[in-house]
């Protein structure tokens, strides 16, 4: 097996690379999601969670063009520093696949390490789970964290580096 590869890490060159914010407002809702990168060199994604119209995501993405090969490694660890709520990290293996694969971990407020194990990735769609494989783990074409608690509330969470492992 590989040894660990850092897969993203955020610093002073992550200033221009592009990660996309897309909330509920795409099926009406409110909830307003933000990135920014802090005067730390840490991604920070944070905003409102609200549950007006029938919302209450937020998320943001970063694709890989072209796709990132992980094959031989099964984990994800990330760095990071949530605020007590529950997320999903979130991977596409293609840029043309309609689901996307999650994983749900829940946040203490304090910096920690989430390890991820590949196939436990479950396929999704639009929030309802598929009745197909999980994971298989040889290429990266998206990543993503997304926060859907069925309540308004404000939410951050600060992230550090994303590794295979």
């Amino acid at each position: 097996m590989p040894s660990e590869k850092t897969l993203y890490a955020f610093n002073e060159f992550s200033v221009g690379v592009r990660w996309r914010v897309v909330d509920d407002i795409v099926m009406g809702g409110r909830s307003e999601g933000h990135f920014a990168i802090t005067e730390r060199k840490h991604g920070r994604f944070y905003g409102h969670l609200s549950t007006e119209n029938n919302g209450g995501f937020s998320s943001v993405h970063r694709k890989f063009d072209p796709p990132v090969d992980i094959a031989g490694y099964d984990r994800i660890r990330i760095r990071l520093r949530g605020d007590g709520s529950q997320y999903q990290f979130r991977v596409r293996a293609t840029p043309e696949q309609r689901y996307q694969y999650t994983y749900e971990f829940d946040t203490t407020g304090d910096w920690e390490v989430i390890d991820i194990p590949l196939a436990q990735l479950y396929p999704v769609y639009r929030g309802n789970r598929l009745e197909e494989p999980n994971f298989r783990g040889d290429r990266l074409a998206e990543i993503a964290f997304l926060i859907s608690n069925d309540r308004p509330q404000p939410f951050q969470l600060l992230l550090d580096r994303l590794e295979l492992a």
